[in-house]
Formats: C-alpha cells, structure tokens, sequence
C-alpha cells in the first residue's frame, strides 16, 4: 500500500504518495474539482512493478496540499519542479492526466533536461480540433460548478467520467466529495477566475507543437472520451510517427476504466 507523506514545496504543505524503487515517474492529477493524488492509488503498484519509483502528489490548492497564492496552470507548471527538486530528482518521467497532460508536454518542451519520457491521459486540447465540430476541452479545469457539491452532484461527476460505473463505489465518492468540499472548493474558484485573467491565447496551440516534443511521448486516450477517437484519428494523419493509443471502454479517467492496460502500456514505455 502506497504510504502518504508531506513535504514543503515553495512554502506549501503538499501531500504525496510513493511507491516502488527505480527511475522516478511523477503522476499530475487532472485540474477538476475533487481531482488529488488519490486518483492514482489504485495504480501505484502496477507501475512500481515495472521497476519504476512511482510518486503522486497534491498540486498546490488541491486535495491535503496547501493552497498557494497563484492559482494559474503556469504556476503549477512551475511548481512541479519545483517538487522534484524538494525531492532530489534531477529528472523524472511524467505521467500527466487531462489538464496536466498540457503540463507535462510544456516542460517536456521548456525543460528537456529535467525530464526523461512523458506519458499523456485523456488530454483532449492536445488533440488537433475536428473541422466544424464541437471539440470539447471545457474539463480540463472547468468541470465543477459555481457552487459547492453535493455528495449526489459528486457522484455524477464521477459517473460521467467513466464507462465502467461499477467503479463509483461509495469509498470513491466519499473520497472525492471530500477533495471537492471547503478550501478545494474555493481553490477551484479561484482557479477558474485565475484562467479568466490569462485571457489571451497561445500564438501555437499545443497540439502543432507535438512533433517538437524532444524526448519519447506516448499519448493515451479512452475511445469513449470527448470525441477522442475522431480526433486521435486526425492526429494520426497530421503527425503520422505519433505514439497514440485508444483504449476501448474507456471515458475519461483512463487510470480507472483501464487500469491493466494503462499500466501495461505506460509501465512498459516508461521503464523500456
């Protein structure tokens, strides 16, 4: 079982967990209300069995983590190395879900130096949009609404984003609820007024950015996502060496749906 732990990051309490010995592979939870590490427990052992030295962590204003004062995705973008440093990795893969996906190709892209491999989840904006359609990134960041939930309106976040329902057991929803209740919750406020104030937009979005990426990427997505099969299809043909791969009967939380398959196809990239 994955022990929790804290550590001081940049003035912050932040909370995390590890498991297994090996190259350091760090987990980002997506940017949703409730999200926290506690979204990877379950997977923390497949991967470690891989030979890996696996950590997931609060991001600052999430789960038991401290909030910071900037709530922006350039500050948490920064603050995972600042992370690494606070634990003495000079370099790590990165595992990055939803909007953390965005995190991990951007120091991938800014610092190469500091990163070995990276692996993206379900991150829809880094997927190149359908002519015409209606291509929805909205929760990378945003799913949550404008006031606090109740543990019912939990569940149905929760179920939306999975295919297998089976999996929103009362433990998940407790433990989900409870990441999305008090200061989480106006952390997420504040994160929501913080992505207002950036306001302009990339001068290149991301995903023409992807054959930059310098070192090995694989892209995962769940075929039942946010039109992810259309548009990983186009992806394919725009960059045709890309490393992608759909996982049937799979939404959003991939590491849940799938949780074999993930491991397999992450574990096996990270430590090959």
């Amino acid at each position: 079982m994955a022990k929790e732990n804290f550590v001081r990051v940049d003035g912050l309490r932040v909370r995390y967990f590890e498991h297994g010995s090996g190259p350091a592979a760090v987990l980002l939870h997506g940017a949703s209300l409730g999200s926290s590490a506690d979204v990877w427990v379950d997977n923390l052992p497949a991967l470690a069995g891989h030979g890996l030295r696996v950590i997931a962590f609060d991001q600052p204003g999430f789960g038991l983590s401290d909030d910071p004062e900037d709530h922006s995705v350039a500050y948490r973008t920064r603050f995972v190395l600042a992370f690494m440093d606070a634990m003495r990795l000079e370099q790590a893969h990165l595992v990055g879900h939803s909007q953390s996906g965005r995190i991990a190709v951007s120091l991938a892209l800014a610092h190469p130096e500091r990163v070995a491999k990276i692996v993206v989840l379900g991150t829809g904006s880094l997927l190149p949009p359908l002519p015409g359609g209606k291509n929805p990134d909205s929760g990378e960041g945003e799913e949550g609404g404008a006031t606090e939930p109740t543990l019912e309106e939990t569940r149905k976040l929760l179920e939306e984003n999975l295919f297998d329902r089976t999996l929103v057991t009362p433990t998940a929803v407790q433990t989900r609820h409870r990441m999305s209740a008090g200061k989480n919750f106006r952390a997420f406020l504040a994160r929501k007024q913080a992505r207002t104030g950036e306001g302009k937009k990339e001068s290149t979005p991301l995903w023409r950015r992807l054959p930059e990426v310098p070192l090995p990427m694989r892209l995962i997505y769940g075929r039942q996502d946010r039109a992810a099969e259309e548009r990983s299809a186009l992806a394919k043909q725009l960059y045709p060496a890309i490393d992608l791969h759909l996982i049937d009967r799979c939404k959003h939380l991939i590491q849940w749906d799938a949780a074999e398959e993930f491991a397999a196809l992450s574990g096996s990239f990270l430590a090959g």
